[in-house]
């Protein structure tokens, strides 16, 4: 097999269509239940070869040091796990906001991980992607396994993959104000122990019966602490949305629309009322955008 010389993929945000805190280990982590959706705002990323070790070049928005990157730690995982006996260099354009709950920098790593493994010949397999992504971080094995929707559970490492809702259309509020993901566990009462919502598998062929059951327990600390992120959703939510939500621990919010022109008219008419957010309108993605290669 010829060898590549490069291999690119775009890295999509995901939302949380709904998220329910389950228990925390006695590691100080949290178990969680929540239903993984990947939307078409996108990091963009280029694994190329290089004689030895990890680098990375970051333009766009600032994610600190790069040994601390997800991308660049995700790379040096990889290259350890298949004793590669080449570097990579990592070029990593940032267009998903960072402290967001949008997934950037998990997607980043997840990403990078699927390029690699185009880029050496598909050394590993799937279920290896995902061990190394387990390591990683939380979110990262929905990235590292290219579902475009996916339930999740534990730490966001058991995964169910899900289909036949067609996609739709998203409006995503990204407001500057920044949420610190480990505050807001701090702040949320969890139970010790606490069993899966039960749900019916019809729920999740309809985005109406999605909408139904969005919820996100994170709202309730996050409002009390940044209320106009309580206000701004409701706004979303009365423009007609068939549901609006924080993604993740915040700070940015979605709604959902069955018809992209209503998006964009609440898109239109929220600019003009909360100028210091910024409005996206994207869509849900039925998979995530997968490797190319150059020779």
């Amino acid at each position: 097999m010829t060898d590549l010389a490069s291999v690119s993929v775009r890295a999509p945000a995901k939302i949380n269509l709904f998220l329910r805190v389950l228990a925390r280990e006695a590691s100080g982590y949290h178990q969680i239940e929540t239903l993984f959706t990947a939307v078409d705002l996108c990091d963009e990323i280029s694994v190329d070869r290089a004689e030895c070790g990890v680098s990375i070049g970051v333009t766009g928005a600032d994610v600190g040091p790069d040994e601390s990157n997800l991308a660049y730690v995700a790379a040096q995982s990889f290259l350890d796990a298949t004793s590669a006996s080449t570097g990579v260099h990592i070029t990593l354009t940032k267009h998903i906001p960072t402290g967001a709950g949008l997934g950037g920098g998990s997607s980043d790593a997840g990403a990078t991980l699927r390029a690699l493994n185009v880029l050496h010949g598909k050394p590993l397999q799937a279920s290896e992607l995902l061990g190394l992504a387990r390591d990683i971080g939380a979110d990262v094995p929905f990235f590292a396994s290219g579902l475009g929707r996916a339930l999740a559970w534990g730490r966001g490492d058991r995964l169910l993959g899900l289909s036949g809702a067609a996609d739709l259309p998203v409006l995503l509020a990204l407001p500057s104000v920044k949420v610190s993901t480990r505050d807001a566990y701090s702040q949320l009462p969890v139970p010790t122990d606490r069993m899966p919502g039960m749900m019916e598998p019809a729920a999740f062929e309809r985005w109406d019966g999605v909408a139904a059951i969005a919820v996100n327990e994170f709202e309730t600390t996050v409002f009390s602490a940044h209320p106009e992120l309580g206000a701004l959703r409701g706004a979303m939510e009365s423009g007609g949305a068939l549901t609006a939500r924080l993604s993740g621990s915040g700070a940015a919010l979605f709604a959902l629309f069955e018809v992209v022109d209503d998006a964009r008219a609440a898109r239109d008419s929220l600019s003009s009322k909360w100028p210091d957010v910024r409005f996206v309108v994207t869509g849900t993605l039925a998979d995530q955008p997968v490797p190319t290669s150059t020779l």
